[in-house]
């Protein structure tokens, strides 16, 4: 596993019925500004997005935003970042996002968060990328998925090897841990990076 320098947080550009998931936000922000981990995040200044931003940047650390030029307004662009790219469309914002990290976490969120997870995640289970993929599973937010999830294993539409691809932790330290060892397993390549 090549060294930890950024990791792309999937969250909410809402702040949730719970301030404890502004909370969570702020504290994988710390956990991340104290292992030098950068973070690269969907580029909102509002709800979990902007909590995670904010707050990693009070502490001194980085924060680098993508977001589609026709979410600029709508949610609400952070021009106070380390950097922000501004991409022509959704398909390129998780693109880029994904070539600037070396993991990705998911904060609680909606339908754009559970995407942009599935997606990364799929794409890991096909051998696009060997790079680690975890649910912060702020306030048993997650639960509902993750037995699902099991459920599909269980009813054999998702191989116990790719559902074990997915990291769930309460804590963003331990998830962190458990990305710095992390070991991807081998999964059977359905298509090669070029064909796609």
């Amino acid at each position: 596993m090549k060294p930890i320098k950024n990791i792309c947080v999937y969250c909410g550009s809402n702040p949730g019925r719970l301030e404890a998931y502004a909370d969570a936000a702020r504290d994988l922000a710390e956990a991340l500004v104290s292992r030098n981990i950068g973070l690269v995040y969907g580029g909102a200044g509002i709800g979990i997005m902007g909590a995670v931003a904010d707050h990693a940047l009070q502490l001194g650390g980085k924060a680098v935003g993508v977001i589609p030029q026709a979410l600029m307004r709508k949610e609400v662009a952070h021009y106070r970042l380390s950097e922000l790219y501004v991409t022509q469309s959704m398909h390129e914002r998780k693109m880029r996002m994904a070539e600037l990290s070396d993991g990705f976490i998911a904060l609680p969120g909606g339908l754009g968060t559970l995407e942009e997870l599935f997606e990364i995640w799929t794409w890991a289970q096909l051998g696009f990328h060997d790079k680690p993929c975890g649910l912060l599973n702020v306030e048993g937010y997650y639960d509902p998925l993750i037995e699902f999830l099991d459920h599909a294993v269980t009813e054999h539409f998702v191989h116990p090897s790719h559902r074990a691809i997915l990291i769930v932790e309460n804590d963003p330290g331990k998830l962190l841990d458990r990305f710095t060892n992390y070991q991807p397993p081998i999964v059977k390549t359905w298509v090669e990076k070029d064909e796609i």
